[in-house]
């Protein structure tokens, strides 16, 4: 008996996990507040699908965005200061005049993307995926160390 209720208990405790729930899930209201105002600051947007938004200028400090899709998404002047935005998707979008400081881009799809004048002070860069990216103005490159402007 005692091994059948073991496998009771762990069919008891893994059936959440069979089931696909998923752990990482944006909060359908902040999605709604973020496209109507432009301002979520600290809101969970995690797997969103933002494909194609206009999110000039929105406020997204310290947001949640990992996996967020941000396909041919526009963020120019956006905050995302202190954003997590690991394994997010940022193909063909818009970061222009945007503000990346301390924000956590490991792993960030810029395929095709155009990122001009993005201040990425602090950000943590592991494993970004450049393919076909136009970067100008914005201290993200492929291997090596910027140098150091000396006064």
């Amino acid at each position: 008996m005692t091994t059948q209720r073991q496998i009771i208990a762990i069919v008891t405790l893994l059936t959440p996990f069979l089931l696909g729930t998923s752990a990482e899930a944006a909060n359908p209201n902040h999605v709604e507040q973020l496209l109507t105002t432009r301002e979520c600051a600290r809101c969970d947007l995690s797997g969103a699908d933002l494909g194609a938004a206009h999110l000039i200028g929105a406020d997204l400090r310290d947001a949640n965005l990992v996996g967020a899709n941000l396909t041919e998404a526009n963020l120019e002047g956006a905050d995302l200061t202190g954003a997590n935005l690991a394994g997010a998707n940022l193909t063909a979008a818009l970061v222009t005049n945007a503000s990346l400081n301390d924000t956590n881009l490991d792993g960030v799809n810029f395929t095709k993307a155009m990122v001009y004048d993005a201040d990425v002070t602090g950000a943590s860069m592991i494993a970004l995926i450049l393919n076909d990216a136009q970067i100008f103005n914005t201290r993200i490159g492929i291997g090596g160390e910027f140098p150091v402007d000396e006064q």
